[in-house]
């Protein structure tokens, strides 16, 4: 007998580690944390450590366990960012993954010409009218570094230019503490104020410790504002295996999380309940090539590994997907990117980013980025898995039906079939029917759905008078900087 009231859905996962694993790597940091221990070249944030009752050697700290152990249970496990509008958009907790880009490429390749060019300010607009429009990529980067502004200033350019093309969350890089105030200060004229921004925050910075085991200047002075205005941070290692880290898969997962817990502490000791999103990626270093390769296996068991760990800590996991070490949009970039979404997926991903990245990193591609977005919108049903009741599991229609019978008239598949996923880009036509609309390739349908969202799509617009107050916040900057 079907009980009519209960419903069965179970989201699908893997898992690399095992409980006693775990723990045993765990305990590795911990230990690792207490003997070792990390640089801390701020002196205010060193005062914080001892005062906490770290063991000082002038820049080196050594961190007893327990202080660790308090800081994952005082740190969120929840982290809520909004839109720009002020509405709830992303809840970082448990398996919910949202999808988003990568950030700072240097190079793109033009929505047009199909060229590989040097990024500039516009390129930034792209992606996020682009972002604005794919319905499965819910937060930005902005996936390109402007050539052709100030370059000490130019990550304020690029956040008002996110601000104007969409009003999905943005994650954000600074390139040092002064101009992360002036970034806070234009979130905060878009927010309608500081108190505004820290209970709808729509914004997260991006910033990263320093492989092997050091907190740099940078990192504290951005951890040290931000955290004291309680503000949502990502602060994950760019940890190269073999390179800043050890060859080891095992050996990194214990370095990258010892660099990324004693950060939290930081977080944690300047104020408590700061949001902090971790986890991120353990990079491989391709030693016949010495570069980092965005698609190896090492990378992706790596970066699962590190998830299931701070699922282990119940703490909001930064994740990588769609991303490929290809050159073009090609098959490899489709094939890397698409194995990328459904692993970060199946790993427990929260913010999910590099989603449109090519050439390991370097290069911006829309068209990785549209694919990826109709891959993202298959990985989501996907791990929707099957829904279990009364209803779905249809056994009077089966009976109606019957031995012989058909089901392609029948209510039941009228009102469910458009519960079914149907794609947008990629072609499920006949042969005859694909060769008469064209014989399009995924490229060429890709780029035609590119150049269709910038010609048509015009995102939610700011006021004019804040446009013109963060053009002011611009203004100065680049009076400061000359």
């Amino acid at each position: 007998m079907i009980n009519s009231n209960y419903t069965a859905q179970v989201t699908p996962g893997i898992q690399l580690l095992s409980d006693s694993q775990k723990e045993e790597i765990h305990s590795a940091t911990l230990e690792l944390l207490r003997r070792t221990g990390v640089k801390v070249l701020v002196p205010e944030v060193r005062d914080l450590l001892k005062k906490a009752g770290c063991w000082m050697d002038g820049e080196l700290v050594r961190i007893p366990p327990h202080l660790i152990d308090w800081a994952i249970r005082t740190a969120p496990s929840r982290v809520v960012l909004c839109d720009r509008i002020g509405n709830p958009a992303m809840e970082l907790e448990g398996r919910k993954g949202y999808y988003g880009t990568g950030s700072d490429t240097p190079f793109v390749i033009d929505a047009y010409s199909g060229k590989r060019r040097k990024a500039v300010l516009d390129d930034v607009g792209i992606v996020a009218r682009l972002v604005d429009a794919l319905e499965h990529i819910d937060f930005l980067m902005c996936m390109g570094i402007a050539s052709d502004v100030t370059a000490e200033i130019s990550d304020l350019y690029h956040f008002r230019e996110m601000i104007r093309n969409t009003t999905k969350p943005i994650i954000y890089t600074a390139w040092n503490r002064k101009n992360l105030e002036d970034i806070i200060e234009m979130a905060e004229i878009v927010s309608g104020g500081a108190e505004s921004l820290r209970r709808k925050p729509f914004i997260a910075l991006y910033s990263e410790p320093i492989s092997p085991l050091t907190h740099a200047n940078d990192s504290c002075e951005k951890l040290l504002y931000l955290a004291g205005k309680g503000l949502p941070v990502v602060y994950t290692p760019g940890l190269m295996i073999g390179g800043t880290g050890p060859v080891t898969i095992a050996g990194a997962l214990v370095q990258a999380i010892a660099e990324q817990l004693s950060g939290l502490l930081i977080t944690q000791l300047i104020q408590e309940g700061t949001p902090v999103i971790g986890a991120g990626g353990i990079l491989l270093m391709d030693m016949s090539k010495g570069l980092i390769s965005y698609a190896a296996p090492e990378f992706m068991i790596a970066t699962t590994a590190i998830s299931e760990m701070y699922h282990y800590y119940q703490l909001p996991i930064f994740s990588f997907s769609g991303c490929s070490d290809s050159k073009s949009f090609d098959q490899q970039a489709s094939a890397e990117g698409a194995l990328w979404m459904i692993i970060s997926a199946l790993g427990g991903g929260n913010l999910i980013h590099d989603v449109g990245y090519i050439e390991s990193g370097l290069t911006a591609s829309y068209q990785q980025l549209v694919c990826m977005n109709e891959i993202a919108a298959l990985v989501k049903r996907f791990m929707r898995g099957v829904e279990v009741n009364q209803e779905n599991i249809a056994l009077d229609v089966i009976s109606e039906v019957g031995p012989g019978g058909q089901y392609l008239s029948h209510e039941h598949t009228y009102q469910n079939f458009r519960r079914n996923w149907i794609p947008e880009l990629f072609n499920r036509s006949s042969n005859e029917e694909w060769k008469t609309e064209g014989a399009l390739t995924l490229g060429d349908v890709a780029s035609a759905k590119v150049q269709q969202i910038l010609e048509t799509h015009k995102p939610q617009a700011i006021s004019k008078d804040v446009s013109d107050a963060l053009d002011t916040v611009i203004k100065k900057a680049e009076n400061r900087v000359k």
